[in-house]
């Protein structure tokens, strides 16, 4: 009896725990909910109202009638859209070879890419710019999308995940039954890899929808503009800014995200379940 106490106490603990947790993870959503519906006004009131307002509507108006809300989305589903798919193969590729085939320099390869990894971003943004420019990509997608189409980090996370999810076993049977290279990544690797190809392409589309500061220097076109850039005109810096219309965009710009999130994770989630029972 006492065991089956102990037990109960545990049990409830952990999930006031995790409904705490839980709480406290939706809570600032809540609040973005609550600042949308309200005017600027109403947002910095003392004392604060945390429940929904009924100005959603002029906010969202206001948000259509300062900037191009869905050209600019559209700019951005096109960047991270592209980018995902160009990532998943590109990244996949280069780590199926590095995880299974042994050729000369592959250590010191996989040494020289992992010094890259470690190298921060705003290093590259000169000489980065300075090579859209020559190719005359400045103010257009494109200068998003190539830079980004494969990146470190996705090669050595597909590279880990590889190793040890893609047996050689596995490998060696599809070279007796005379699978090519490509075959055998298409048909033997990625079947395997799918939960890990799912966490790529949900990171590298958050990664690349929030992108600000390089689409802020490459975009000079703003019929081109991406949502984050967009959204950031809306700050004033000679009047008041109309805080409840910047959070309505901000809201907004959250939903490609939730559907994305809620699409891949679900089939990480299957893909898992899977190779468990498998």
């Amino acid at each position: 009896m006492s065991r089956t106490k102990g037990a109960m106490a545990r049990g409830v603990s952990l999930h006031t725990a995790l409904i705490a947790g839980v709480l406290l993870s939706i809570f600032p959503f809540y609040l973005a909910v609550v600042m949308a519906t309200r005017t600027s006004s109403e947002i910095f009131s003392y004392p604060p109202k945390l429940w929904p307002g009924s100005h959603f509507r002029e906010n969202v108006g206001h948000l259509f009638d300062n900037v191009d809300f869905f050209g600019s989305m559209l700019n951005s589903l096109i960047v991270a859209g592209t980018v995902t798919v160009l990532v998943l193969f590109f990244d996949s590729l280069a780590a199926f070879v590095f995880a299974k085939f042994d050729f000369p320099g592959r250590k010191l390869l996989f040494g020289l890419m992992m010094g890259i990894f470690m190298l921060p971003a705003q290093l590259s943004a000169i000489p980065q710019f300075v090579i859209m420019a020559k190719l005359g990509w400045i103010g257009s997608l494109t200068a998003l999308i190539v830079p980004a189409a494969a990146n470190a980090f996705g090669i050595f996370w597909m590279r880990q995940y590889m190793t040890g999810a893609i047996h050689d076993e596995l490998m060696d049977a599809s070279r007796l039954d005379g699978c090519s290279f490509l075959r055998q990544y298409w048909h033997v690797a990625l079947p395997v890899v799918r939960p890990g190809l799912a966490f790529l392409g949900i990171f590298t589309f958050m990664s690349q929808w929030n992108d600000y500061a390089w689409p802020l220097i490459a975009l000079t076109n703003p019929d081109h503009v991406t949502l984050q850039v967009a959204l950031s005109q809306l700050n004033s810096v000679h009047s008041m800014t109309d805080y409840g219309m910047v959070m309505a965009g901000a809201l907004l710009a959250l939903i490609p995200l939730l559907i994305m999130f809620i699409f891949a994770a679900r089939h990480f989630i299957a893909d898992l379940a899977k190779g468990a029972i498998r």
